[in-house]
């Protein structure tokens, strides 16, 4: 398989199932090879299966992001496979939902290690090599909900929103070296793990223009140029695919 990112190793988080997996799906068919990581071996692998049926190249690697420790083994196990990473897409996390005054401390500790501290170590482990090479780029995933307040959310939309500030402080730093960094912020999608919400989903999506919930693809389609050559000229921007919701 050829195209714009032939040659190009990429690494994508949380990419056994919903928009991680659709994501290494699409900069497959660009032509990277690409790390497919995740907890859940079954689904790594077939992930890795799809992407070698429409002729692309993918490796799985289990990977439990918790720590600073297993992120850099990720990042040094994908430097492994590819040779070197060149794209790296932040994408795996957890979003449970409840009341603040319902939080645990021990739910507090686990968000913010899957969503920030391990995004942290892995750019910390990668980008340094991306930019001695003066080439890379970095997406982030980040949600609506870390643009406005929404009741329940706090914990995660505050993860995200977190991940937002570091696009923008890791654009700044590496920026100058040719590493690039951008997120994408969706807004509801319909994906295995948002099967829970029900209806919600149908709800929180009706008040954005689209009237509809996103589909996996269509986020990755963004990911996708972000990660790609077309995104040239883009630092430290947060592409909102939500369906028009921070426009109203």
């Amino acid at each position: 398989m050829t195209g714009e990112l032939t040659g190009a190793g990429a690494l994508v988080t949380g990419s056994t199932s919903g928009i991680g997996r659709a994501t290494a799906l699409a900069l497959a068919r660009l032509g990277a090879h690409v790390v497919v990581s995740g907890r859940d071996e079954a689904r790594g692998k077939e992930t890795v299966e799809d992407v070698r049926a429409a002729g692309g190249r993918a490796t799985f690697v289990a990977a439990d992001l918790r720590d600073e420790a297993s992120a850099r083994s990720l990042a040094r196990q994908a430097n492994d496979v590819l040779g070197q990473v060149d794209i790296l897409v932040n994408n795996a996390g957890i979003y449970p939902f409840g009341p603040t005054a319902e939080t645990s401390e021990q739910d507090f500790d686990r968000v913010f290690d899957v969503n920030v501290k391990a995004p942290y170590f892995l750019v910390a482990e990668l980008a340094p090599a991306m930019a001695e090479r003066g080439a890379g780029a970095i997406v982030n995933v980040t949600t609506m909900a870390a643009e406005f307040g929404v009741p329940g959310m706090s914990l995660y939309g505050s993860s995200k929103a977190a991940m937002v500030l570091l696009t923008k402080s890791w654009a700044a730093e590496w920026g100058p070296r040719g590493v690039r960094v951008n997120a994408v912020s969706p807004g509801p999608t319909r994906t295995a793990g948002t099967s829970g919400m029900g209806d919600d989903l149908d709800t929180l999506a009706q008040s954005a223009p689209a009237g509809r919930p996103a589909t996996p693809e269509e986020i990755a389609e963004s990911i996708a140029f972000l990660a790609s050559p077309r995104a040239s000229y883009i630092y430290g921007t947060t592409l909102h695919t939500d369906g028009g919701r921070t426009a109203v």
